[in-house]
Protein backbone atom coordinates (compact mmCIF):
# COMPACT_ATOMS: atom_id res chain seq x y z
CA UNK A 1 0.00 0.00 0.00
CA UNK A 2 0.99 3.72 -0.27
CA UNK A 3 3.26 4.41 2.48
CA UNK A 4 1.12 7.57 3.51
CA UNK A 5 -2.19 9.20 2.34
CA UNK A 6 -0.53 11.61 0.65
CA UNK A 7 1.18 8.84 -1.68
CA UNK A 8 -1.13 8.04 -4.85
CA UNK A 9 -1.67 4.52 -5.59
CA UNK A 10 -0.45 2.35 -8.34
CA UNK A 11 -3.34 1.19 -10.31
CA UNK A 12 -7.26 2.37 -9.48
CA UNK A 13 -9.93 -0.12 -10.69
CA UNK A 14 -13.51 1.37 -10.38
CA UNK A 15 -16.30 -1.92 -10.77
CA UNK A 16 -15.73 -5.11 -8.30
CA UNK A 17 -17.25 -7.27 -10.97
CA UNK A 18 -15.33 -10.41 -13.04
CA UNK A 19 -13.59 -7.30 -14.68
CA UNK A 20 -12.41 -5.30 -11.91
CA UNK A 21 -11.81 -8.70 -9.74
CA UNK A 22 -9.63 -10.03 -12.40
CA UNK A 23 -7.41 -7.10 -13.15
CA UNK A 24 -7.19 -6.28 -9.47
CA UNK A 25 -5.82 -9.23 -8.47
CA UNK A 26 -3.26 -9.72 -11.87
CA UNK A 27 -2.08 -6.22 -10.71
CA UNK A 28 -1.54 -6.75 -7.28
CA UNK A 29 0.39 -10.13 -7.99
CA UNK A 30 2.80 -8.37 -10.35
CA UNK A 31 3.90 -6.28 -7.11
CA UNK A 32 1.71 -3.33 -7.58
CA UNK A 33 -0.35 -1.07 -5.11
CA UNK A 34 -4.76 -1.37 -5.80
CA UNK A 35 -7.77 0.48 -4.89
CA UNK A 36 -10.70 -1.07 -6.08
CA UNK A 37 -13.43 1.42 -5.98
CA UNK A 38 -17.18 -0.57 -5.89
CA UNK A 39 -20.89 1.18 -5.55
CA UNK A 40 -21.52 -1.90 -3.90
CA UNK A 41 -21.00 -3.42 -0.54
CA UNK A 42 -19.82 -6.58 -1.59
CA UNK A 43 -18.00 -7.62 -4.89
CA UNK A 44 -19.10 -9.77 -7.23
CA UNK A 45 -20.79 -7.05 -9.88
CA UNK A 46 -23.88 -7.89 -11.73
CA UNK A 47 -23.48 -11.55 -12.48
CA UNK A 48 -22.21 -12.98 -9.22
CA UNK A 49 -24.51 -10.94 -7.09
CA UNK A 50 -25.48 -12.77 -3.97
CA UNK A 51 -27.56 -12.24 -0.53
CA UNK A 52 -26.01 -9.91 1.87
CA UNK A 53 -24.85 -11.91 5.41
CA UNK A 54 -27.70 -10.80 7.14
CA UNK A 55 -30.24 -12.49 5.00
CA UNK A 56 -28.48 -15.64 6.66
CA UNK A 57 -29.10 -17.40 2.78
CA UNK A 58 -27.43 -21.12 3.44
CA UNK A 59 -26.71 -21.51 -0.17
CA UNK A 60 -26.34 -18.33 -1.94
CA UNK A 61 -24.25 -20.42 -4.56
CA UNK A 62 -27.49 -22.22 -5.93
CA UNK A 63 -28.74 -19.08 -7.79
CA UNK A 64 -25.26 -19.60 -10.08
CA UNK A 65 -23.85 -22.11 -11.78
CA UNK A 66 -20.56 -20.32 -12.05
CA UNK A 67 -20.13 -20.03 -7.83
CA UNK A 68 -16.41 -21.81 -7.64
CA UNK A 69 -15.26 -19.13 -9.97
CA UNK A 70 -16.53 -16.20 -7.97
CA UNK A 71 -14.84 -17.65 -4.80
CA UNK A 72 -11.85 -18.17 -7.11
CA UNK A 73 -11.80 -14.28 -7.67
CA UNK A 74 -12.90 -13.33 -4.58
CA UNK A 75 -9.46 -15.25 -2.25
CA UNK A 76 -7.74 -13.32 -4.96
CA UNK A 77 -9.25 -10.11 -3.25
CA UNK A 78 -8.65 -11.29 -0.36
CA UNK A 79 -4.85 -12.35 -0.67
CA UNK A 80 -3.70 -9.30 -2.46
CA UNK A 81 -2.45 -5.84 -1.77
CA UNK A 82 -5.59 -4.70 -2.61
CA UNK A 83 -7.46 -1.77 -0.73
CA UNK A 84 -11.64 -2.84 -1.40
CA UNK A 85 -13.53 0.35 -1.10
CA UNK A 86 -17.28 -0.53 -1.10
CA UNK A 87 -19.91 1.88 -1.23
CA UNK A 88 -17.65 4.67 -3.38
CA UNK A 89 -20.16 5.98 -6.25
CA UNK A 90 -17.72 7.27 -8.40
CA UNK A 91 -18.94 10.36 -10.47
CA UNK A 92 -15.80 11.74 -12.55
CA UNK A 93 -12.50 10.94 -13.34
CA UNK A 94 -10.01 13.81 -13.74
CA UNK A 95 -6.12 13.85 -14.91
CA UNK A 96 -4.18 16.22 -12.36
CA UNK A 97 -2.06 18.68 -13.30
CA UNK A 98 1.20 16.06 -12.35
CA UNK A 99 0.27 13.52 -14.49
CA UNK A 100 -1.68 11.65 -11.77
CA UNK A 101 -5.43 10.22 -12.20
CA UNK A 102 -8.25 11.72 -9.46
CA UNK A 103 -11.05 9.02 -9.43
CA UNK A 104 -13.84 11.07 -7.06
CA UNK A 105 -16.22 9.42 -5.18
CA UNK A 106 -19.26 9.76 -2.97
CA UNK A 107 -19.40 7.45 0.04
CA UNK A 108 -22.49 5.82 1.51
CA UNK A 109 -24.74 2.99 0.68
CA UNK A 110 -27.15 5.59 -1.80
CA UNK A 111 -24.38 8.12 -2.02
CA UNK A 112 -24.77 10.13 1.15
CA UNK A 113 -21.99 9.49 2.57
CA UNK A 114 -20.45 12.24 5.42
CA UNK A 115 -17.89 12.99 2.91
CA UNK A 116 -17.33 12.74 -0.40
CA UNK A 117 -13.25 11.24 -1.19
CA UNK A 118 -10.83 11.24 -4.04
CA UNK A 119 -8.41 8.22 -4.65
CA UNK A 120 -5.29 9.34 -6.80
CA UNK A 121 -3.28 6.54 -9.05
CA UNK A 122 -1.04 6.07 -11.68
CA UNK A 123 -3.19 4.15 -13.80
CA UNK A 124 -7.00 3.93 -13.99
CA UNK A 125 -9.05 0.43 -14.92
CA UNK A 126 -12.59 0.52 -15.96
CA UNK A 127 -14.81 -2.15 -15.26
CA UNK A 128 -18.16 -0.11 -14.85
CA UNK A 129 -20.03 -2.58 -16.37
CA UNK A 130 -23.70 -1.94 -18.38
CA UNK A 131 -26.78 -1.08 -17.76
CA UNK A 132 -30.02 -2.48 -19.39
CA UNK A 133 -31.30 -1.58 -22.60
CA UNK A 134 -35.27 -0.84 -22.37
CA UNK A 135 -37.66 -0.19 -25.29
CA UNK A 136 -40.90 1.70 -24.38
CA UNK A 137 -44.20 -0.31 -24.92
CA UNK A 138 -48.16 0.53 -23.71
CA UNK A 139 -48.30 0.06 -20.19
CA UNK A 140 -44.61 -0.49 -19.91
CA UNK A 141 -44.33 1.81 -16.23
CA UNK A 142 -46.82 0.14 -14.72
CA UNK A 143 -46.14 -1.35 -10.75
CA UNK A 144 -44.75 -5.15 -12.06
CA UNK A 145 -43.00 -4.52 -15.01
CA UNK A 146 -39.35 -4.73 -13.95
CA UNK A 147 -36.00 -5.12 -15.95
CA UNK A 148 -34.85 -8.68 -16.53
CA UNK A 149 -31.83 -8.15 -15.24
CA UNK A 150 -33.66 -5.98 -12.13
CA UNK A 151 -35.39 -9.36 -11.27
CA UNK A 152 -32.04 -11.26 -11.29
CA UNK A 153 -30.47 -8.93 -9.03
CA UNK A 154 -33.57 -8.68 -7.04
CA UNK A 155 -33.34 -13.03 -6.85
CA UNK A 156 -29.64 -12.63 -6.11
CA UNK A 157 -29.18 -10.55 -3.87
CA UNK A 158 -32.27 -9.95 -1.75
CA UNK A 159 -34.05 -13.44 -2.29
CA UNK A 160 -37.22 -11.81 -3.30
CA UNK A 161 -39.30 -11.89 -6.32
CA UNK A 162 -41.52 -9.95 -8.57
CA UNK A 163 -44.25 -11.72 -8.65
CA UNK A 164 -45.51 -15.37 -8.61
CA UNK A 165 -46.69 -15.69 -12.55
CA UNK A 166 -44.26 -13.75 -14.47
CA UNK A 167 -43.52 -13.62 -18.19
CA UNK A 168 -39.99 -12.93 -19.00
CA UNK A 169 -39.38 -11.15 -22.70
CA UNK A 170 -37.13 -9.00 -24.87
CA UNK A 171 -34.28 -10.09 -26.74
CA UNK A 172 -31.03 -11.54 -26.17
CA UNK A 173 -29.32 -14.72 -24.46
CA UNK A 174 -30.09 -12.92 -21.09
CA UNK A 175 -33.25 -13.78 -20.74
CA UNK A 176 -32.78 -17.67 -20.66
CA UNK A 177 -30.98 -16.87 -17.88
CA UNK A 178 -33.35 -14.88 -16.11
CA UNK A 179 -36.23 -17.51 -17.04
CA UNK A 180 -34.53 -20.55 -15.39
CA UNK A 181 -33.01 -18.95 -12.13
CA UNK A 182 -37.02 -17.75 -11.73
CA UNK A 183 -38.62 -20.89 -12.23
CA UNK A 184 -35.81 -22.53 -9.73
CA UNK A 185 -36.86 -20.23 -7.50
CA UNK A 186 -40.57 -21.04 -7.54
CA UNK A 187 -41.56 -18.49 -10.07
CA UNK A 188 -44.76 -19.74 -12.24
CA UNK A 189 -43.12 -18.57 -15.92
CA UNK A 190 -45.13 -19.27 -18.69
CA UNK A 191 -43.64 -18.00 -21.45
CA UNK A 192 -39.87 -16.67 -22.56
CA UNK A 193 -41.18 -13.83 -25.43
CA UNK A 194 -37.36 -13.28 -27.85
CA UNK A 195 -38.02 -10.73 -30.53
CA UNK A 196 -35.26 -11.75 -32.21
CA UNK A 197 -34.32 -16.05 -33.21
CA UNK A 198 -31.68 -18.18 -32.53
CA UNK A 199 -30.87 -18.86 -36.57
CA UNK A 200 -28.90 -15.88 -36.72
CA UNK A 201 -25.89 -17.61 -34.91
CA UNK A 202 -25.56 -20.17 -37.49
CA UNK A 203 -24.07 -17.66 -40.00
CA UNK A 204 -21.21 -17.79 -37.52
CA UNK A 205 -19.80 -21.18 -36.93
CA UNK A 206 -16.57 -20.36 -36.19
CA UNK A 207 -17.25 -18.19 -33.33
CA UNK A 208 -19.69 -21.17 -32.04
CA UNK A 209 -17.29 -23.65 -32.84
CA UNK A 210 -14.47 -21.78 -30.69
CA UNK A 211 -16.78 -21.28 -27.83
CA UNK A 212 -18.10 -24.43 -26.88
CA UNK A 213 -18.79 -23.62 -23.90
CA UNK A 214 -21.19 -21.22 -25.05
CA UNK A 215 -23.44 -23.96 -26.56
CA UNK A 216 -23.02 -25.58 -22.99
CA UNK A 217 -24.78 -22.92 -21.43
CA UNK A 218 -27.31 -22.47 -23.48
CA UNK A 219 -28.07 -26.42 -23.15
CA UNK A 220 -28.71 -25.93 -18.60
CA UNK A 221 -30.56 -22.93 -19.82
CA UNK A 222 -32.62 -24.86 -21.89
CA UNK A 223 -33.08 -28.31 -19.96
CA UNK A 224 -34.02 -26.04 -17.15
CA UNK A 225 -36.92 -24.81 -18.79
CA UNK A 226 -38.38 -27.89 -20.25
CA UNK A 227 -38.22 -29.26 -16.73
CA UNK A 228 -40.21 -26.25 -15.85
CA UNK A 229 -42.58 -26.39 -18.75
CA UNK A 230 -41.28 -23.00 -19.88
CA UNK A 231 -42.28 -22.29 -23.22
CA UNK A 232 -40.05 -20.24 -25.54
CA UNK A 233 -41.47 -17.72 -28.39
CA UNK A 234 -39.32 -16.30 -30.95
CA UNK A 235 -39.77 -13.45 -32.99
CA UNK A 236 -42.79 -12.36 -30.90
CA UNK A 237 -42.39 -9.27 -28.34
CA UNK A 238 -45.10 -7.76 -25.79
CA UNK A 239 -46.70 -5.15 -26.97
CA UNK A 240 -48.81 -4.62 -24.19
CA UNK A 241 -49.37 -4.27 -20.67
CA UNK A 242 -52.61 -4.12 -19.22
CA UNK A 243 -54.19 -3.37 -15.56
CA UNK A 244 -55.04 -0.88 -13.15
CA UNK A 245 -52.99 -0.84 -10.28
CA UNK A 246 -50.49 -2.97 -11.08
CA UNK A 247 -49.66 -5.82 -14.16
CA UNK A 248 -52.50 -7.95 -14.91
CA UNK A 249 -51.81 -9.69 -17.94
CA UNK A 250 -49.80 -8.93 -21.81
CA UNK A 251 -50.27 -9.17 -25.59
CA UNK A 252 -47.52 -11.05 -26.82
CA UNK A 253 -47.19 -10.62 -30.77
CA UNK A 254 -46.02 -11.75 -33.47
CA UNK A 255 -43.23 -9.47 -35.25
CA UNK A 256 -41.58 -9.84 -38.40
CA UNK A 257 -37.96 -9.38 -39.45
CA UNK A 258 -37.79 -5.50 -38.18
CA UNK A 259 -40.05 -6.12 -35.18
CA UNK A 260 -43.05 -5.41 -36.32
CA UNK A 261 -45.99 -6.49 -35.52
CA UNK A 262 -47.99 -9.00 -37.52
CA UNK A 263 -51.21 -7.70 -37.54
CA UNK A 264 -54.16 -10.07 -36.06
CA UNK A 265 -51.31 -12.02 -33.90
CA UNK A 266 -51.54 -10.77 -30.48
CA UNK A 267 -52.36 -12.98 -27.46
CA UNK A 268 -53.45 -12.07 -24.33
CA UNK A 269 -51.60 -13.94 -21.23
CA UNK A 270 -52.30 -13.73 -17.90
CA UNK A 271 -49.46 -12.87 -15.33
CA UNK A 272 -48.68 -10.51 -12.37
CA UNK A 273 -45.49 -9.24 -13.21
CA UNK A 274 -43.49 -9.18 -16.50
CA UNK A 275 -39.20 -8.96 -16.98
CA UNK A 276 -38.18 -7.79 -19.22
CA UNK A 277 -34.68 -6.24 -21.34
CA UNK A 278 -33.68 -5.82 -24.86
CA UNK A 279 -29.74 -6.32 -24.33
CA UNK A 280 -27.42 -4.29 -22.78
CA UNK A 281 -25.73 -1.27 -23.15
CA UNK A 282 -21.98 -0.56 -21.99
CA UNK A 283 -21.60 2.07 -19.24
CA UNK A 284 -19.16 4.10 -20.65
CA UNK A 285 -19.36 7.47 -19.26
CA UNK A 286 -16.11 7.78 -17.13
CA UNK A 287 -14.37 7.28 -20.46
CA UNK A 288 -16.03 9.62 -22.97
CA UNK A 289 -16.12 12.30 -20.19
CA UNK A 290 -12.46 11.77 -20.89
CA UNK A 291 -12.17 11.81 -24.41
CA UNK A 292 -12.04 8.07 -25.20
CA UNK A 293 -12.76 6.83 -28.45
CA UNK A 294 -15.19 4.25 -28.91
CA UNK A 295 -16.54 2.11 -31.64
CA UNK A 296 -20.32 1.10 -32.56
CA UNK A 297 -21.09 -2.20 -31.66
CA UNK A 298 -23.10 -4.89 -33.52
CA UNK A 299 -26.11 -4.46 -31.57
CA UNK A 300 -26.23 -0.11 -32.05
CA UNK A 301 -24.66 0.49 -28.48
CA UNK A 302 -21.14 2.13 -28.35
CA UNK A 303 -18.39 0.84 -26.27
CA UNK A 304 -15.00 2.29 -25.58
CA UNK A 305 -12.41 1.20 -28.43
CA UNK A 306 -9.68 -0.90 -27.16
CA UNK A 307 -6.13 -2.13 -28.29
CA UNK A 308 -5.00 -5.47 -27.87
CA UNK A 309 -3.71 -4.96 -24.33
CA UNK A 310 -7.32 -3.40 -23.10
CA UNK A 311 -6.00 0.51 -23.49
CA UNK A 312 -8.31 3.12 -24.35
CA UNK A 313 -7.25 5.51 -26.33
CA UNK A 314 -6.48 8.12 -23.68
CA UNK A 315 -2.99 6.67 -22.09
CA UNK A 316 -2.97 5.45 -18.84
CA UNK A 317 -6.44 4.60 -19.15
CA UNK A 318 -7.24 0.41 -19.45
CA UNK A 319 -11.23 -1.41 -19.48
CA UNK A 320 -12.42 -4.20 -19.21
CA UNK A 321 -15.52 -6.21 -19.47
CA UNK A 322 -19.18 -4.98 -20.34
CA UNK A 323 -17.49 -1.23 -20.60
CA UNK A 324 -15.56 -2.57 -23.76
CA UNK A 325 -18.81 -4.24 -25.39
CA UNK A 326 -20.82 -7.01 -23.17
CA UNK A 327 -20.27 -10.58 -23.60
CA UNK A 328 -20.64 -11.84 -20.39
CA UNK A 329 -18.40 -12.50 -16.98
CA UNK A 330 -15.72 -14.94 -18.72
CA UNK A 331 -14.49 -12.55 -21.10
CA UNK A 332 -14.91 -10.21 -18.68
CA UNK A 333 -12.64 -12.06 -16.56
CA UNK A 334 -10.44 -12.57 -19.20
CA UNK A 335 -9.58 -8.84 -19.93
CA UNK A 336 -9.70 -7.78 -16.57
CA UNK A 337 -6.13 -10.05 -16.14
CA UNK A 338 -4.90 -8.82 -19.50
CA UNK A 339 -5.48 -4.93 -18.22
CA UNK A 340 -3.99 -5.88 -14.80
CA UNK A 341 -0.38 -7.57 -16.53
CA UNK A 342 -0.44 -4.69 -18.75
CA UNK A 343 -0.74 -1.90 -16.78
CA UNK A 344 2.33 -3.46 -14.67
CA UNK A 345 4.39 -3.78 -17.78
CA UNK A 346 3.87 -0.21 -18.36
CA UNK A 347 4.42 1.30 -14.56
CA UNK A 348 7.08 -1.56 -13.73
CA UNK A 349 8.60 -0.47 -17.60
CA UNK A 350 8.68 -4.07 -18.03
CA UNK A 351 7.38 -4.75 -21.63
CA UNK A 352 8.66 -8.03 -21.58
CA UNK A 353 5.54 -8.91 -18.94
CA UNK A 354 3.56 -8.55 -22.04
CA UNK A 355 4.96 -11.13 -24.20
CA UNK A 356 4.49 -13.74 -21.53
CA UNK A 357 3.18 -17.04 -22.36
CA UNK A 358 0.04 -16.34 -20.42
CA UNK A 359 -0.49 -12.80 -21.92
CA UNK A 360 -0.37 -14.58 -25.24
CA UNK A 361 -3.00 -17.16 -24.33
CA UNK A 362 -5.19 -14.08 -22.48
CA UNK A 363 -5.37 -12.66 -26.09
CA UNK A 364 -6.29 -15.63 -28.15
CA UNK A 365 -8.80 -16.29 -25.63
CA UNK A 366 -10.52 -12.72 -25.16
CA UNK A 367 -10.29 -12.54 -28.83
CA UNK A 368 -12.19 -15.98 -29.24
CA UNK A 369 -14.95 -15.02 -27.18
CA UNK A 370 -15.46 -11.59 -28.14
CA UNK A 371 -15.57 -13.29 -32.00
CA UNK A 372 -18.91 -15.13 -29.96
CA UNK A 373 -20.41 -11.68 -28.17
CA UNK A 374 -20.11 -10.29 -31.54
CA UNK A 375 -22.40 -12.81 -33.07
CA UNK A 376 -24.31 -12.96 -30.37
CA UNK A 377 -25.22 -8.90 -30.45
CA UNK A 378 -25.47 -9.19 -33.92
CA UNK A 379 -28.22 -12.19 -33.36
CA UNK A 380 -30.63 -9.98 -31.19
CA UNK A 381 -30.18 -6.21 -32.70
CA UNK A 382 -33.26 -4.40 -32.19
CA UNK A 383 -35.09 -3.95 -35.63
CA UNK A 384 -36.38 -0.53 -36.27
CA UNK A 385 -40.06 -1.69 -36.39
CA UNK A 386 -40.15 -1.57 -32.65
CA UNK A 387 -41.56 1.65 -32.72
CA UNK A 388 -45.14 0.57 -34.72
CA UNK A 389 -45.75 -1.19 -31.25
CA UNK A 390 -46.42 2.75 -29.40
CA UNK A 391 -49.51 4.80 -29.39
CA UNK A 392 -49.23 8.30 -28.87
CA UNK A 393 -49.82 8.56 -24.96
CA UNK A 394 -47.36 5.89 -24.52
CA UNK A 395 -44.58 7.38 -22.18
CA UNK A 396 -40.97 6.69 -23.52
CA UNK A 397 -39.60 9.47 -20.86
CA UNK A 398 -40.27 7.92 -17.50
CA UNK A 399 -38.99 10.52 -15.53
CA UNK A 400 -40.49 13.64 -17.44
CA UNK A 401 -43.27 12.02 -18.50
CA UNK A 402 -42.37 12.50 -22.37
CA UNK A 403 -44.74 10.40 -24.27
CA UNK A 404 -43.94 9.09 -27.98
CA UNK A 405 -46.77 11.70 -29.31
CA UNK A 406 -44.73 14.98 -28.12
CA UNK A 407 -41.52 13.00 -29.35
CA UNK A 408 -43.16 12.39 -33.09
CA UNK A 409 -44.45 16.34 -32.89
CA UNK A 410 -40.89 17.70 -32.19
CA UNK A 411 -39.77 15.59 -35.38
CA UNK A 412 -42.79 16.42 -37.65
CA UNK A 413 -43.68 20.27 -36.53
CA UNK A 414 -40.72 21.13 -34.98
CA UNK A 415 -37.96 19.83 -37.19
CA UNK A 416 -36.18 18.26 -34.62
CA UNK A 417 -33.67 14.84 -35.70
CA UNK A 418 -31.85 13.63 -33.24
CA UNK A 419 -31.94 13.17 -29.32
CA UNK A 420 -30.23 16.25 -28.19
CA UNK A 421 -32.89 18.42 -30.19
CA UNK A 422 -35.67 16.68 -28.53
CA UNK A 423 -34.28 16.67 -25.40
CA UNK A 424 -34.24 20.41 -25.46
CA UNK A 425 -38.10 20.54 -27.04
CA UNK A 426 -39.69 18.02 -24.45
CA UNK A 427 -37.24 17.51 -21.86
CA UNK A 428 -36.93 13.72 -22.82
CA UNK A 429 -33.66 12.43 -21.02
CA UNK A 430 -33.36 15.30 -18.47
CA UNK A 431 -34.78 13.73 -15.51
CA UNK A 432 -33.14 11.07 -12.44
CA UNK A 433 -31.66 8.47 -14.73
CA UNK A 434 -30.43 11.27 -17.61
CA UNK A 435 -31.99 9.31 -20.47
CA UNK A 436 -30.05 5.68 -19.54
CA UNK A 437 -33.73 4.08 -20.15
CA UNK A 438 -35.11 6.15 -22.29
CA UNK A 439 -31.97 7.40 -24.91
CA UNK A 440 -32.19 4.68 -27.27
CA UNK A 441 -35.64 4.89 -28.04
CA UNK A 442 -35.78 8.74 -28.24
CA UNK A 443 -32.75 8.72 -30.71
CA UNK A 444 -33.91 5.81 -33.01
CA UNK A 445 -37.75 8.09 -32.94
CA UNK A 446 -35.93 11.34 -33.25
CA UNK A 447 -34.30 9.53 -36.34
CA UNK A 448 -38.17 8.56 -38.00
CA UNK A 449 -37.86 5.34 -37.65
CA UNK A 450 -36.02 4.87 -40.33
CA UNK A 451 -32.47 4.22 -39.68
CA UNK A 452 -30.79 0.42 -39.39
CA UNK A 453 -31.53 -1.01 -35.99
CA UNK A 454 -32.18 1.57 -32.98
CA UNK A 455 -30.39 4.29 -33.57
CA UNK A 456 -28.39 4.92 -30.85
CA UNK A 457 -27.46 8.51 -29.10
CA UNK A 458 -24.03 9.89 -29.74
CA UNK A 459 -21.01 8.57 -27.14
CA UNK A 460 -21.62 12.39 -25.25
CA UNK A 461 -18.79 13.07 -22.76
CA UNK A 462 -20.94 13.07 -19.76
CA UNK A 463 -19.20 15.04 -16.33
CA UNK A 464 -21.10 13.75 -13.87
CA UNK A 465 -21.15 9.99 -14.01
CA UNK A 466 -23.84 9.72 -11.11
CA UNK A 467 -25.56 12.96 -9.37
CA UNK A 468 -23.40 15.28 -7.46
CA UNK A 469 -24.86 17.55 -4.62
CA UNK A 470 -23.86 21.01 -5.88
CA UNK A 471 -21.66 21.20 -2.45
CA UNK A 472 -19.35 18.68 -3.56
CA UNK A 473 -18.93 20.52 -6.70
CA UNK A 474 -18.28 23.70 -5.23
CA UNK A 475 -15.49 22.41 -2.91
CA UNK A 476 -13.55 21.30 -6.30
CA UNK A 477 -11.96 24.52 -6.17
CA UNK A 478 -7.55 23.46 -5.88
CA UNK A 479 -8.63 20.53 -3.59
CA UNK A 480 -5.71 19.51 -0.89
CA UNK A 481 -3.90 16.03 -1.83
CA UNK A 482 -1.20 16.02 1.29
CA UNK A 483 -1.90 14.54 4.76
CA UNK A 484 -0.82 17.95 5.92
CA UNK A 485 -3.98 19.44 4.26
CA UNK A 486 -6.60 17.39 4.96
CA UNK A 487 -9.95 17.47 2.76
CA UNK A 488 -12.54 16.01 2.02
CA UNK A 489 -11.37 14.91 -1.23
CA UNK A 490 -8.86 12.67 0.21
CA UNK A 491 -9.02 9.10 0.09
CA UNK A 492 -8.19 7.48 4.05
CA UNK A 493 -5.83 4.34 3.77
CA UNK A 494 -7.35 1.28 4.78
CA UNK A 495 -4.55 -0.94 5.56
Amino acid sequence: MPSSVSDPYDLAVIGAGAAGLAGAEAAARLGLSVALLDASGQPGGQYFRHPAPALGARRPQALHHDWSAFTQLRRGLAAGDIDHLTFHHVWTVTRDSDGLWSAHALTGADGDGDRPVRVRAHAVLLATGAYERQLPFPGWTLPGVVGAGGVQAMLKSGLVLPGKRIVVAGSGPLLLAVASSLAGAGADVPVVVEASGYLGYARHPRALATNPHKLLEAAVHGSALLRHRVALRTRSAVTEVHGTDRVEAVTVSRVDRRWRPVPGTGRRIACDALAVGHGLIPQTELGTGLGCATRRTPDGTYALALDDLQETSVAGLWAAGETGGTGGWQLARTEGELAGIAVAARLRDEPALTDSVRVRKLRRRRDRMRAFADAMAAAHAPGAGWSDWLTDDTDVCRCEEVTAGRIHEAVTCFGAHDARTVKLLTRAGMGWCQGRMCATAVACLAAGGTAQGTVPPSAERRPLAVPVPLGVLGALDDPPSTAESPTAFDCPRVK
